[in-house]
């Protein structure tokens, strides 16, 4: 793999972590397309011990579409080696009925050879509300 390609896919990786929840959870653009421009078709995302396919990620926009109303993403740390990425970033999103919530996310991912992501482990950590 070239230096290009690793400053691509660190890019890549970024986009991923702060672009593509708002235009999931904020977006109205069709969630499918949304999904295919960052994950592979074959995506094993699991999340807390729960895995989701690329029909249940596309599932799960809809109810973050009706009760989201802003989100901020913080990434915290963020590393690329070859084809696989690690991050710690907090999510804050403020919900439709007015109430916040954030999570600390641990996420690990792989990409295919495409730049896209195939492959998911994250754990989440809500944080206590002061």
């Amino acid at each position: 793999m070239s230096a290009d390609s690793t400053v691509d896919l660190e890019e890549r990786f970024h986009a991923f972590l702060t672009r593509s929840p708002h235009e999931l959870g904020l977006g109205r653009e069709d969630p499918a397309e949304i999904i295919d421009r960052y994950y592979t078709p074959d995506i094993e995302y699991c999340n807390d011990g729960f895995r989701l396919d690329r029909d249940r990620l596309i599932a799960h926009v809809g109810p973050a579409r009706r009760n989201g109303r802003e989100l901020e993403i913080e990434v915290r740390e963020a590393l690329v080696r070859g084809d696989r990425a690690a991050a710690r970033y907090t999510l804050r999103a403020v919900m439709r009925k007015g109430n916040t919530v954030e999570m600390e996310i641990y996420l690990f991912a792989r990409f295919a050879p495409d730049g896209r992501i195939r492959r998911v482990d994250s754990i989440t950590r809500t944080i206590p509300r002061k």
